[in-house]
C-alpha cells in the first residue's frame, strides 16, 4: 500500500467512525429521558458535528499539499493566539509587542519551515522573541504589572505558536526508509493526541468516580485518564503501519504523546481557572476555542516531533 493509500484508508476510518458516531448521537439523543442526559447528549452531538468540519478541512488542506497544510496550522495558531491574548490583561503599552507577536513572529516562524531552516526555526521564538518582545514593551514605558504582562505574552506566543508549529514541522523531516508523505506522521499525532482527549471524556463520563485535579478541571478523572489513555495507546501502536516505527516503538511514541497531552491540557485548563475562564473562546461549537482543541496538541507535538527526529531522521 502506498503512502497516499495509507492516508486515504485512514481517513476513510475516521469518516465512518464520524458516521457511527452521528447515528448513535441521533439514537441517544431520542431516548433520553432527563434533562441532564439530554445536555450530555447534545453536548457530544454538537462535539461530532464540529468533528465533521474539522477532519473536512484537514483533509482538503492534506489533498492541496505541503503549502495548505501549513497555512491551516498558521490560521489555528492564528487563532488560538487571539484567544490567548483575549483572556488575558494586557496594557496599551503591550500594543506594538501583540503586533509583533501576530504579524511577525507568527508567519515568520511558519516561513522558517516552509523553507525547511530547523535550525533557525527551533530557535527563532524561545531566543529572539523571548527576548525581543519584552524590549518592545519596555519601550512603551509602562511599567505597570510589566513582568506579569510580558510573561503572558511570552506565554502566549511558546504555546499557541512555538509548540503548535511542531505539528506541521512533521512535513520538514527526512527519515530513512519512510515512503510515506509526511502527512502521515501529522495524522498520526492528531488521531492519537485527539482520541486520547475524546476517549478520557468518554471513560470519565462512564466509569469516573476518582477526581484529579478537581479544582483545575473538574471532568478529569482517575478512570477517564486511565481507560482513555491506555486506549488511546493501544489504537496508536496498532496504527504503526502508518509511520516509520515498529510496533513497540509506535506504543512507546503513543504514550508519549497521551502523557504529554494530558498534561498540555491540565495546565491550560490552570490557566482558564485563573483567569475565571470555562473556555477558551466560541469558535468551535461543543468544544469551546480553538485554543480548547489545540491544548493537548501544544504539549504534545514538540515532544514528538523531536522524538521522531532524534531516534528516527
Amino acid at each position: 500500500m502506498t503512502g497516499q493509500h495509507k492516508l486515504l484508508a485512514v481517513f476513510a476510518g475516521v469518516v465512518a467512525l464520524l458516521i457511527v458516531a452521528s447515528l448513535v448521537g441521533a439514537l441517544l439523543a431520542q431516548r433520553a429521558a432527563s434533562a441532564k442526559s439530554r445536555e450530555v447528549i447534545a453536548n457530544l452531538n454538537a462535539r461530532t458535528k464540529a468533528w465533521w468540519v474539522m477532519v473536512a478541512v484537514l483533509g482538503c488542506a492534506f489533498a492541496a499539499g505541503q503549502g495548505a497544510t501549513l497555512v491551516l496550522f498558521a490560521f489555528a495558531s492564528f487563532f488560538a493566539l487571539r484567544e490567548f491574548i483575549s483572556l488575558t490583561p494586557t496594557s496599551s503599552g503591550d500594543s506594538s509587542a501583540l503586533a509583533l507577536a501576530f504579524y511577525v513572529l507568527l508567519p515568520g516562524q511558519y516561513a522558517l519551515i516552509w523553507t525547511r531552516q530547523y535550525g533557525t526555526f527551533s530557535i527563532f521564538l524561545p531566543v529572539y522573541a523571548f527576548l525581543f518582545l519584552p524590549a518592545v514593551s519596555a519601550l512603551a514605558s509602562d511599567t505597570r504589572d510589566f513582568l506579569a504582562r510580558s510573561a503572558k505574552i511570552q506565554w502566549a506566543v511558546m504555546v499557541c505558536v512555538y509548540c503548535v508549529s511542531h505539528a506541521p514541522a512533521l512535513l520538514l523531516l527526512e527519515l530513512p526508509g519512510f515512503d510515506g508523505p509526511n502527512a502521515l506522521l501529522v495524522m498520526y499525532l492528531l488521531l492519537v493526541v485527539q482520541l486520547s482527549d475524546v476517549l478520557q471524556y468518554v471513560f470519565g463520563k462512564l466509569f469516573g468516580r476518582t477526581p484529579l485535579a478537581p479544582q483545575v478541571s473538574p471532568s478529569k478523572t482517575v478512570e477517564g485518564l486511565v481507560g482513555g489513555g491506555l486506549t488511546a495507546v493501544a489504537v496508536g501502536g496498532s496504527l504503526w503501519w502508518l509511520t516509520p516505527f515498529t510496533w513497540p516503538q509506535s506504543l512507546a511514541l503513543s504514550a508519549a504523546i497521551v502523557a504529554l497531552g494530558f498534561l498540555g491540557g491540565l495546565c491550560l485548563s490552570a490557566v482558564k481557572r485563573s483567569l475565571g475562564a470555562k473556555d477558551w473562546g466560541v469558535m468551535i461549537e461543543g468544544h469551546g476555542g480553538m485554543l480548547d482543541r489545540l491544548d493537548s496538541l501544544s504539549f504534545a507535538a514538540p515532544v514528538f516531533f523531536h522524538l521522531t527526529r532524534y531516534f528516527f531522521e
